[in-house]
């Protein structure tokens, strides 16, 4: 992760705590829900924020004894954290939101609607920040938290202006709901792309048959077999594989290893572990049993 991406998460924090403290003086003054539900999925954001900016930091010490893969997973066990918190944070909106659908309390949109207003444009000025294209899951957790308030700041807003003008009361936990629902989609799917990687399941993208094949037709491979393809973190994509050739020298193979790199890099692949040897598969496959094979031929 970059100076710069830790530095927008800095101004983003900075901007996000403002923001929470606004929306808990309005919600309490209002004694909205949608309003305090905002704040609290505000709260979550600042923790979000907070993890993100201590997973930049540790994410850019290089690889040594205790972590030879170096540290990229720690932004992946933040993004896990993030979503988690957005899911716990969903359902106790979601049942005050069921309280309140029961016995609607008296509003107060003057103060109400000032506030999502204030929260909105905040939100918008840090998703404008943050950005929308991101590699990196540490980043893009953040960034959903922001998106997620984006929206339910505009849909405070709709339930304030309904409440002034119709005097429909329900509309607020209806809101809440609304913002509950958002904020559970969001947080799921961070949680499902960092188990994606803490489970070492083949990237989003990656077609390990194209890839094989693609290396099979170089020129000098007579097989590959034992293909494995995992993320080290955000971004970061691991490659090993068996690659059977003739025998020949070791000086040909590693001509030929290195003309495999730059196959693989062509596919986003930048760390490989290569191993050649002149054993053939039975059946060529993703996976090979030598000892097998060895005990057939005997």
């Amino acid at each position: 992760m970059s100076h710069s991406s830790t530095k927008k998460l800095s101004i983003t924090l900075g901007v996000t705590l403002l923001i929470f403290v606004v929306e808990v003086i309005g919600g309490l003054i209002s004694n909205s829900l949608a309003l305090l539900s905002d704040a609290g999925h505000v709260f979550t954001d600042s923790f979000a924020i907070i993890l993100s900016l201590i997973a930049s930091i540790i994410v850019r010490k290089p690889s040594g004894k205790r972590a030879t893969y170096g540290y990229h997973k720690i932004g992946i066990l933040a993004a896990f954290i993030n979503g988690i918190s957005l899911i716990i944070i969903a359902s106790v909106i979601l049942f005050e939101g069921y309280r309140r659908l029961i016995n609607p309390p008296h509003i107060d949109t003057d103060v109400m609607l000032p506030v999502a207003l204030f929260g909105f444009i905040g939100n918008l000025f840090m998703a404008w920040i943050l950005g929308h294209k991101h590699e990196d899951l540490n980043i893009k957790s953040a960034w959903l938290h922001v998106i997620g308030d984006t929206i339910s700041s505009a849909g405070v807003i709709f339930a304030g202006l309904t409440i002034k003008y119709t005097g429909w009361l329900i509309i607020d936990p209806i809101i809440s709901w609304f913002v509950g629902a958002i904020i559970i989609f969001g947080g799921v799917k961070v949680v499902k792309d960092s188990l994606w990687v803490f489970l070492d399941f083949v990237p989003k993208g990656f077609d390990v048959d194209e890839i094989s094949n693609k290396i099979r037709k170089i020129k000098g491979i007579i097989d590959i077999h034992d293909i494995h393809i995992w993320s080290i973190g955000s971004g970061v994509t691991a490659f090993s594989a068996h690659i059977v050739v003739k025998d020949q020298l070791l000086s040909e193979v590693d001509k030929l290893r290195k003309e495999i790199e730059r196959e693989i890099e062509q596919f986003g692949i930048n760390h490989s572990v290569i191993q050649i040897e002149s054993i053939k598969c039975k059946d060529s496959s993703i996976y090979c049993n030598f000892e097998k094979q060895l005990n057939h031929k005997h």
